[in-house]
Order: C-alpha cells, then structure tokens, then sequence
C-alpha cells in the first residue's frame, strides 16, 4: 500500500528546510507519494486565506503531514484570523491533533553548544507531551470589551478563557504515562494547581489517571518551578506532561538546552496516531533565501513521522543515524557552528545527510559527500 504524505512548506525558511527533508525521504527508496500546497503567508497571498479548503482536504486525506514554518512580519497588521498563523491552529482543530510531543535531546556532538554546562546537559534526553487542543488558545469566550468591574471599570479591556474537560485530560494523561513505559518510568505533570482552579482539576485529573499505571512514578510540579528546574536540573526529567500554553513556554526553552532550536523536531498526533510533523522552529523570515537555515529538525521530523504514522521504525532509525554520522563528522550549520567544525549551508547539510543514508545502503562507511 502507497502512503500518501501532504508536504505544507509554508513562510520562510519552510520551503528551504522541507525541501531538504524531502530529499531525505526519497534517498531512503520507500513506496509513497507526495502532494505540495501553499500554507501560511504564502496561502493568503494566493487564495486570501491562510488555510485553504484545498489545502485542508489534503491535510485530511493524507497519511501524514510534513509542515515547514508559517508567518512573517509583514503579515502582523492582518484581521487575526488571516493571519498565517491561524493555518497551524486550524489544522490541530480540523484534524483533532490534540497531543504534541517535542522531544529534547542533547547530542553528545552538540553539547558545547548549549547555553547551560556541558555537564548539564550531556546525556539530557526528556520528551515534552504537550496538549494541544484546548486550554487559553482555544477557549471561549474571548475578544475585547468595555470592563464593568475590576480596577478600571470602564475601561477597555481584552481577555481570554482558559478552560479544560475531563475527557481532555484523560487522553493526554494517557499518552504521558504509554510514553514514559517506553522511557524511563518517571512522569512530570506541569501546572499551576495553586492559583488556578483550572490546573487544579488538572492535576486531580491526572492523578487519577495515573491509578491505572502502578509502574511510573508521577510528580507534580509548578510551571514557574519546572521553568528554573529547567535549567538548574534538565536530566532530572523524563517526560513532561502540561497544557497547551505552558507546554509551548517549557518546550521552547528546553530546545535551547540542546544547543539549538534548529535541531528539534516535533509531532502533533490525533487518537489513532496519525499526524502533523514539523520543526519545533518558527519561520525566521530575517534568514529566508540565504541558505542558511538548519534543515536537521526537520528532517527529523520525517523520522518521527515515518516512525509515528507509517510504521517504518527501521526507516526512522536509519535518518536518525544518518544525523548523527553527520555530527560526528564535524558539520555544523551556523547556529551549531563552534571553532573546529566545519560551518555549511542549509543544501550542504541536505547533502550530507542523503549521502549518509545512501551509504548505509550499499555497505559504505563514509557519511560526507565528495
């Protein structure tokens, strides 16, 4: 049977890092075919809506989705839902992704080019489970009104709701403690029980949950501790379980632990484990064209969709090896770049990594291209 992959490169840099991960993908000479649309931005400027109903049709057909980045400044004065943006919330709706998961990993290779001490990090290997759906994005009622009480009655004030229901808890609860059975045993639920009464049922619903797996060990903590633990304790961590807002806060700051954000990729499955799968990276439309972007995330990002959504573990393992051999070999992209590697471009890194799995097919040893 042919899998089917929508390819959504988006704004920025997107096209220039999918493009690469494309590569990647037909280097590994698996049965598949592929079909491109416009995303983001780029959606708008042709159809006047960043998510097209064409382009969610495919999204929905597909087996998966491979997504570059979306947005660019120039778009910030759009109606909010125009924005680009709005194409990634969408498609998380649309297509029920309800559940992200980020890993953070630290390469041996990499590890001087954290910000916190080798020492730190080395080894670090924490997989952040992100709910996706619900929360502050996507409660209502939100928008902007005249204040009839609070400090300035009268006023005009803007606010949002941030809410969240039991079955929704539930499932990703469920996915933390599946994930954790394949780790390390060892959950972190991330809230803020103490203030709102929102992650207080929360944590309660999480604590039940956990009753059905007498095997991991469960902790809570508070964001504002889990964001200093972050970077004072990151391998005290393996799987990180919170909602949607605080969830994008922590990933983003335990990418910077590895060393670069280039490097991380994500996934954002639904209940039956098909998903959307893109670098944990935005759009960096200030480096757009120059060819200098990390392709590297996203390219793992194929990894975790061939191993997530098309049952090809042993595919998965071979790009994952493949950016591995490509480290070792001292290549780096500017934002890895240290003195005593080699710095190379976005299309250089494509080509180093093609060639590592090329060679792993026909029995060579060498990883970098000629």
């Amino acid at each position: 049977m042919t899998m089917k992959i929508a390819i959504l490169p988006g704004d920025g840099i997107g096209p220039e890092i999918v493009e690469q991960a494309e590569r990647v993908l037909h280097a590994l000479e698996l049965r598949f075919e592929t079909e491109t649309a416009l995303v983001g931005g780029a959606a708008f400027e042709a159809h006047g809506h960043p998510l097209p109903d064409a382009t969610l049709q495919l999204a929905k057909d597909a087996d998966a989705i491979l997504f570059g980045a979306v947005g660019d400044w120039k778009y910030d004065t759009l109606a909010r839902p125009l924005r680009p943006e709005q194409a990634i919330l969408g498609l998380r709706k649309h297509l029920e992704l309800f559940a992200n998961l980020r890993p953070a990993l630290c390469y041996e290779q990499l590890k001087q080019a954290s910000s916190l001490k080798p020492e730190l990090v080395a080894g670090l290997d924490i997989l952040i489970i992100r709910e996706l759906t619900g929360d502050i994005y996507f409660g209502q009622p939100r928008g902007r009104r005249t204040a009839v009480d609070g400090h300035f009655p009268g006023a005009e004030e803007a606010f949002d709701t941030m809410r969240y229901s039991r079955p929704e808890i539930e499932r990703i609860a469920h996915v933390a403690f599946r994930a954790a059975r394949l780790r390390s045993n060892k959950v972190t639920s991330v809230d803020k029980a103490n203030v709102l009464e929102t992650f207080q049922f929360w944590r309660d619903v999480v604590t039940g949950v956990h009753a059905q797996y007498p095997d991991v060990e469960l902790q809570h903590m508070y964001v504002d501790n889990a964001a200093m633990q972050l970077v004072k304790a990151p391998k005290a961590f393996d799987v990180i379980v919170t909602g949607n807002l605080f969830g994008d806060i922590l990933s983003d700051e335990a990418a910077m632990l590895t060393g670069s954000i280039g490097m991380l990729p994500s996934a954002s499955l639904d209940a039956r484990g098909k998903g959307l799968f893109e670098p944990s990276h935005g759009s960096a439309p200030d480096i757009a064209g120059q060819g200098v972007a990390n392709p590297l995330a996203t390219i793992l990002s194929v990894a975790m969709m061939l191993r997530h959504s098309l049952a090809q573990p042993a595919a998965a393992h071979r790009i994952e090896s493949a950016v591995k051999a490509v480290l070792s070999d001292g290549l780096r992209t500017p934002d890895i770049w240290s003195p005593g590697t080699a710095r190379v471009g976005t299309e250089a890194m494509g080509d180093a990594v093609v060639a590592a799995i090329r060679a792993t097919s026909s029995g060579k040893t060498t990883t970098t291209p000629a």
